[in-house]
């Protein structure tokens, strides 16, 4: 019976884990190691402009530690979503820091690149040929659309990451995939179960995140040929049948299905039973192949936004704050209609009361009412220089407006000089679509290379 050991050392490089539970997991001598390197939950702007959430040195530093496991494992590394978002430049970012790290640690290495970036006018031309449809509350897009998108990237599956590993790559730096796609490829490749090799690969995205020390990282997933084991690799932490389970309604919108790359995954008939204390094992996953499509994801400029803090301390403002907000906000669009020659779809000004409800709007439940109100304005509008100067529209409002014209002006606090703060571009996800290929390798490309010494 094969058996394919998947080792996972935290849900996501740069969040961190448990040194111990690797040199564990290192120890079990496991087929590979899989780690995933982002995703779409910090919004767009990390794939609009094609940069990584997580800072270099902190990548470098928990990267550098993998590398070294891989050496001790003799076995391959793999990274999906390299760089957060998986475009070709973080894919290539994080290659810079491979190579930095290969020379400095003394390694010789095979690494291969597997790009998911795609050229917006030839995915105008897919769309314009029938090729690409809209997933379920996807964005109407047409060519123009498209063809602004500053990034688009097609999410890889198991095919693409077995091609990238049939190169004999000591470590695969992956551009956008599924989040399950760098931990089923190899089991599926080794003829493991392919609804095992799926549903572990999900029970296991996250890390350690199915298991009782979510913050320990490191999990170990045994993959066979009627199921998989998943067992945590911290000394405390524990799998059980409600925390195994139960990841299938992590991020996904079907506790049952879960659509990836050339099928689907139906664990309507999963059993799962407690080996011990520590290990589940599941069975019973089926995996139903479709049509080979594969989603993509894109950004695009929305617009340019500059903000600008606050601070109310006065009490009668703090009681009165919603109000006072709101009247800022009107006076401010009012002189940017009659001073700029802006209409007002063309831009807006949002005042959010930090420690009020910031988070919630309306939907905040009604609380006591805090000695201190942060007031976060934030205006958007076609070009950053209309921005910033919007920002500066809102500067003597927010500076000083009184609740009444028959009181003393006021003068609140401004917490930086200057006050106003431009954010630059402001993005938006433009795709959440299906492109239908005859090949898996259709929309995608590997480049292999060695680098490091001995």
């Amino acid at each position: 019976m094969p058996t394919v050991k998947v080792l996972i050392p935290t849900g996501a490089l740069g969040l961190g884990y448990d040194r111990a539970a690797l040199a564990r997991g290192i120890a079990e001598r496991p087929d590979i190691i899989a780690v995933d390197g982002g995703s779409t939950d910090s919004g767009p702007a990390y794939l609009g402009r094609g940069v990584s959430k997580y800072s270099r040195t902190t990548t470098r530093a928990e990267w550098r530690e993998l590398m070294q496991a891989r050496a001790v494992a003799g076995v391959p590394l793999v990274i999906g979503t390299a760089g957060t978002c998986g475009a070709d430049s973080t894919v290539d970012w994080l290659f810079d820091i491979t190579r930095e790290l290969a020379d400095e640690l003394g390694q010789k290495l095979r690494v291969t690149r597997l790009y998911s970036g795609q050229n917006p006018a030839e995915m105008a031309a897919a769309l314009d040929a029938g090729r690409i449809s809209a997933l379920p509350a996807a964005p109407d897009i047409d060519g123009d659309a498209i063809c602004g998108c500053t990034n688009i990237v097609a999410l890889a599956g198991a095919e693409q990451i077995n091609a990238a590993l049939a190169t004999g790559a000591d470590i695969v730096i992956a551009g956008r995939t599924t989040d399950t796609a760098i931990i089923a490829a190899l089991p599926i490749e080794r003829g493991c179960h392919p609804g095992a090799a799926w549903h572990g690969a999900k029970v296991g995205e996250c890390g350690a995140i199915a298991t009782t020390g979510p913050a320990s990282g490191t999990i170990m997933v045994s993959f066979d040929e009627t199921g998989f084991t998943i067992e945590p690799m911290a000394a405390a932490a524990r799998a059980t049948p409600y925390t195994v389970s139960a990841h299938m309604l992590y991020e996904n919108s079907d506790p049952f299905l879960l659509y990836e790359p050339g099928g689907v995954l139906d664990v309507t008939g999963a059993g799962y039973t407690a080996l011990d204390d520590r290990r589940v094992r599941v069975e019973g996953s089926v995996w139903r192949p479709g049509a080979y499509t594969v989603k993509l994801e894109g950004a695009r400029v929305a617009g340019y936004q500059t903000a600008s803090i606050a601070l109310l301390r006065d009490r009668r403002y703090v009681a009165n704050a919603r109000g006072w907000a709101a009247e800022v906000a009107a006076r401010a669009s009012g002189d940017v209609v009659e001073r700029m020659g802006l209409s007002h779809d063309a831009f807006d000004i949002e005042l959010r009361l930090i420690g009020v409800d910031a988070t919630l709007g309306p939907l905040e439940r009604v609380a006591p009412m805090p000695g201190e109100v942060g007031v976060l304005a934030i205006a958007t509008a076609p070009t950053e220089a209309q921005a910033g100067e919007i920002g500066k529209i809102l500067n003597p409002y927010l500076l000083h407006h009184a609740l009444s014209e028959d009181e003393p002006m006021p003068t609140f606090a401004f917490p930086f000089s200057p006050a106003e703060m431009s954010r630059g571009a402001l993005y938006e996800f433009c795709l959440n679509h299906i492109l239908a290929l005859d090949d898996p390798m259709d929309a995608f490309r590997l480049v292999t290379e060695e680098i490091g010494h001995d």
